[in-house]
């Protein structure tokens, strides 16, 4: 600031010492003529050059994230990030009043599984609807179904894949557990709730217009539009639904999930069958 006033006045014809402008804006003199000596961090670039690689495909990915696929120190690759200004922007901590309600957590797998739609654009073919059935426990992202179509059939057929991929066919499961979805048209109508009861699964509905009670697959849907959906322009229905397909590969089976210290849905699955 001192030298910037110093240099405006010269160009005016005005000559002031430097002890003088320090004085007049009350700034000491040792403060103006400091320089510091602290030397520049130093980064090795055996390091550097992977991280850049793998946030350069995948920008939605966090320290931890990169760090545990990259077999680096989680603090080396954080050190990294903040030095680089790599760091993923953070949403601001507040307060924010939440309904008082159960999770959708669960104990062991097949207790809660949890369901969803949303809506991705497909190029040519428009606007298409995609179901999701994740389970709660191992976060495994057990069905999907993309289809132009907003019907129940969408969501039957998410069901129904998530059946299958668990159990290995379909059928009325053994022990009953819970499905958890919001109050939407698709999730309350007469063709869903029948092939609901028909597996011998249990409907549980969040209180309308709370989202959050339903987190996990509402957190699941915000990973795959980053990291998927928004990172690609798709050119119809099929290459959107194969595009999808090969994230939702990737998730269960390489991506490491915080949640699960670091471990995929899949490997926590397994882990539990054989620990049981």
């Amino acid at each position: 600031m001192i030298e910037t006033v110093q240099q405006g006045l010269e160009a005016e014809g005005f000559k002031v010492s430097t002890a003088k402008l320090c004085k007049w804006f009350e700034v000491p003199r040792r403060s103006y003529y400091y320089k510091s000596v602290k030397a520049k961090p130093k980064l090795q670039e055996r390091f550097v050059e992977p991280i850049k690689e793998m946030i350069e495909e995948n920008p939605s990915f966090g320290y931890r994230t990169v760090a545990h696929l990259l077999g680096f120190n989680k603090n080396t690759v954080q050190r990294i990030f903040q030095i680089k200004r790599w760091q993923v922007r953070q949403r601001p901590i507040g307060f924010r009043p939440r309904v008082q309600a159960l999770p959708s957590v669960a104990k062991i797998p097949n207790e809660r599984w949890s369901t969803d739609l949303c809506r991705i654009w497909a190029g040519k073919d428009g606007w298409a609807v995609l179901a999701l059935v994740i389970d709660c426990y191992t976060r495994e992202l057990l069905g999907w179904h993309l289809s132009r179509s907003g019907k129940a059939s969408t969501a039957e057929a998410a069901l129904e894949q998530a059946l299958i991929s668990r159990f290995g066919t379909l059928g009325r499961v053994q022990e009953p557990f819970l499905l958890r979805s919001d109050n939407g048209l698709v999730f309350t109508s007469r063709s869903y709730t029948a092939l609901v009861r028909g597996y011998g699964l249990k409907q549980e509905f969040i209180t309308p217009h709370t989202p959050e009670q339903n987190g996990l697959v509402e957190r699941v849907i915000r990973t795959l539009k980053e990291q998927c959906v928004h990172r690609t322009r798709f050119e119809s229905l099929q290459h959107a639904s194969r595009a999808i397909g090969d994230w939702i590969n990737f998730y269960n089976n390489q991506r490491p999930h915080q949640a699960l210290e670091m471990a995929t849905p899949k490997q926590t699955y397994l882990n539990y069958q054989l620990a049981a």
